[in-house]
């Protein structure tokens, strides 16, 4: 069956597309091969786990050959998959990537010392919103429509799992992206010394 342009399901094969994705939209939506040299480093923080963890909860942009042009990422259960982060992916990682000593000497230690902490997911602030996503698209791609179609994709998803809420964190410098959460519903939820990231929640049951 030849593929369709739009959303379908993660598949294995997809994996180097999605690191690809990453890696171009990692510097507040830009490419961030400028700062993060590792190519694989970013993936393996913001995409390859969440693949790998909860494939079902993965989405794709077809461009209509079958590559994968966009994708949403994201996990139903965010405590239960920070401990599956620390105990089933870190271990796949850590060589590569060990924890850092001293502090951070440029980005690309900061990102690893992120990859070493995934408890920094979990905020009491969030409880009532558990499941998180990840939602990237190349830029040719963006302003198309397939944003939506990933979000209301993967809200039906967590739907089907009796999910109520979800959450994301982006950095608040990227005022593109807000516009497009906000015009999908997300609402600012305050934190407790956010840093640089905003948190945007929304429930699950309202179609876009």
């Amino acid at each position: 069956m030849t593929p369709r342009t739009g959303p379908r399901a993660y598949h294995p094969d997809d994996r180097a597309a999605l690191a690809d994705i990453c890696v171009r939209t990692a510097d507040n939506g830009g490419d961030s091969r400028h700062l993060y040299p590792d190519l694989e480093l970013m993936p393996s923080i913001f995409a390859a786990p969440y693949a790998y963890l909860e494939p079902d909860l993965a989405f794709v942009i077809d461009d209509g050959t079958g590559r994968a042009v966009g994708y949403i990422l994201g996990t139903a259960d965010t405590p239960r998959f920070v401990t599956e982060f620390r105990e089933r992916w870190l271990p796949r990682v850590e060589d590569r990537y060990p924890r850092p000593e001293g502090a951070p000497r440029g980005p690309s230690d900061e990102m690893v010392a992120l990859l070493h902490h995934p408890e920094r997911m979990v905020l009491p602030e969030l409880a009532g919103h558990p499941a998180h996503l990840h939602i990237d698209l190349l830029p040719e791609w963006q302003r198309r429509g397939y944003g939506r179609e990933l979000m209301r994709t993967f809200l039906a998803a967590l739907r089907a799992r009796n999910v109520e809420g979800v959450h994301l964190s982006m950095l608040t410098a990227n005022t593109p992206a807000r516009a497009f959460y906000d015009r999908l519903g997300f609402a600012e939820l305050p934190v407790p010394d956010p840093g640089p990231v905003s948190y945007l929640v929304r429930g699950t049951e309202a179609d876009l």
